[in-house]
């Protein structure tokens, strides 16, 4: 019940936010046009962020008055610094990135001819981040454990990214991920720590269907990067290989092939890609 309960707060904290916010997001600053050509607030997976950062404070000033846990355990803290760490490197390529450079190869190949870009940054920043939330509180764990533990935590919030191409994409695929971590995780404390992040996102599901609004790298990194904190906090040693294994796959031919056009082949996929979304 308490993952349940998670996911209703973080819906309901999110459409506060959004309702407040309504001004703030139709600025120019923020606003970009999407792939049809309309111009619409991005970035605003940090209104994601904001809320699971709200839910924890009030989880924490219930806990000091002896409602819950008088502490955020580390697991929840973890799941925290993933929001805000990848949202705000998310937020830096939705306000100052450009398309000229696509993919690992567009942005490494920026930086051999001596262009730091947004996205540099968010693979440099993304891996040292990721490499602080799979190390902490895990003595004994290998380096090299650590390194790919933490490649697949960056990997993760990447390849999420990759699917932030259509409306609603990028939650849809972040939920159906969630789903057999939530049957595994239960009501432990990982099931519990995200519950929120999840559905902070789908809080945001039919604005973002209905193009009211555009998630950004602010948006999909931390849905990517949180389920893959998960897996790593949550799921043993072979089974993390296994998804990493997966992970690099996808990325590797999503240098090569657009996933919109498998997805737009695929019947299956085109119609559940399309569920929900409208004018």
């Amino acid at each position: 019940m308490s993952v349940v309960l998670g996911v209703v707060v973080g819906v309901m904290a999110v459409r506060l936010l959004v309702g407040a916010s309504r001004d703030l997001l139709h600025s120019p600053a923020l606003e970009r046009p999407n792939r049809d050509g309309r111009a619409l607030p991005t970035a605003t997976g940090v209104l994601a962020v904001a809320a699971v950062v709200l839910i924890e404070a009030g989880r924490s000033v219930f806990g000091a008055f002896g409602v819950g846990h008088a502490r955020g355990d580390t697991v929840r803290v973890l799941v925290l610094l993933a929001c805000v760490g990848f949202g705000l490197l998310g937020l830096l390529d939705d306000l100052a990135g450009t398309h000229a450079d696509h993919g690992f190869r567009g942005h490494l190949g920026a930086l051999a001819h001596g262009r730091v870009t947004t996205g540099v940054v968010k693979i440099v920043g993304g891996g040292a981040l990721a490499v602080v939330l799979v190390s902490a509180d895990r003595a004994g764990v290998s380096g090299a454990r650590v390194v790919t533990d933490a490649l697949l935590v960056a990997l993760a919030a990447n390849l999420t990214n990759l699917f932030d191409r259509a409306p609603g994409r990028a939650i849809k695929v972040g939920v159906a991920a969630w789903v057999p971590l939530a049957v595994m995780a239960r009501g432990d404390s990982v099931g519990v720590a995200i519950a929120p992040v999840i559905g902070a996102f789908v809080g945001l599901l039919g604005d973002d269907l209905h193009q009211r609004l555009m998630l950004g790298d602010a948006g999909s990194n931390v849905i990517g990067a949180v389920l893959g904190l998960a897996v790593v906090l949550e799921c043993g040693p072979t089974v993390r290989s296994v998804v990493l294994v997966v992970l690099v796959v996808l990325t590797l031919v999503s240098e090569l092939v657009s996933f919109s056009r498998v997805i737009d082949r695929v019947g299956v996929l085109r119609r559940l890609d399309d569920l929900g979304r409208g004018a």
